[in-house]
C-alpha cells in the first residue's frame, strides 16, 4: 500500500494524539475540530512544525481551532503504564500507510479516526494498540478485532 514511515503523517497523528490529550477528546473530535484544511496543513509543513517543541505546535492549534476542553480522559483511565503519544502516533500512522494508497493519506487519516477502531487504539486498558501493525491492519480492514 502506502511507502512506509511517512514522517509528516507520524508527526500528523502524533500531534493529534498530543492534543487530544491535553484537552481530553477523542481524537475523531480533535480531527473534527482540525478540519480537513488544517490537518492538511499540519501534514504538508510536517517538517517545519518538526522544529518547533510539539506543545508549542499544539497549543496554537487548539487555540486556532478553538478547542474546548472534553471529558475524555483515557490517561487517567489506564491502569497500566500510559503509552508515548509518539508511539500512538505511531500505530495510527502505520495503520493509514497500510490500509491506504499514498495519494489517499488524508482522506485515509480522516477515515480511521472517524472509524470503529479509534476508541480501541485509545483504550490503553487492553493490549490492543501494541499488537503488529498487520494485525491493526487487518482488523481495521474486517471492521472487528479479529
Amino acid at each position: 500500500m502506502g511507502s512506509k514511515n511517512n514522517d509528516a503523517l507520524f508527526y500528523t497523528c502524533s500531534l493529534i494524539e498530543y492534543i487530544g490529550r491535553n484537552v481530553k477528546r477523542r481524537r475523531k473530535e480533535v480531527t473534527d475540530f482540525l478540519g480537513k484544511e488544517r490537518i492538511g496543513r499540519i501534514y504538508e509543513y510536517a517538517d517545519v512544525f518538526r522544529c518547533e517543541p510539539i506543545a508549542k505546535t499544539a497549543d496554537e492549534f487548539i487555540e486556532e481551532a478553538k478547542i474546548s476542553i472534553g471529558d475524555f480522559d483515557n490517561e487517567k483511565i489506564c491502569r497500566y503504564t500510559v503509552p508515548d503519544y509518539w508511539d500512538i502516533g505511531e500505530v495510527y500512522e502505520r495503520l493509514i500507510e497500510d490500509c491506504f494508497e499514498d495519494e489517499e493519506i488524508l482522506e485515509g487519516l480522516w477515515e480511521v479516526y472517524h472509524s470503529w477502531i479509534d476508541a480501541r487504539i485509545s483504550d490503553y486498558n487492553t493490549d490492543f494498540y501494541y499488537q503488529s501493525r498487520d494485525y491493526i491492519a487487518a482488523c481495521y480492514e474486517e471492521g472487528e478485532v479479529l
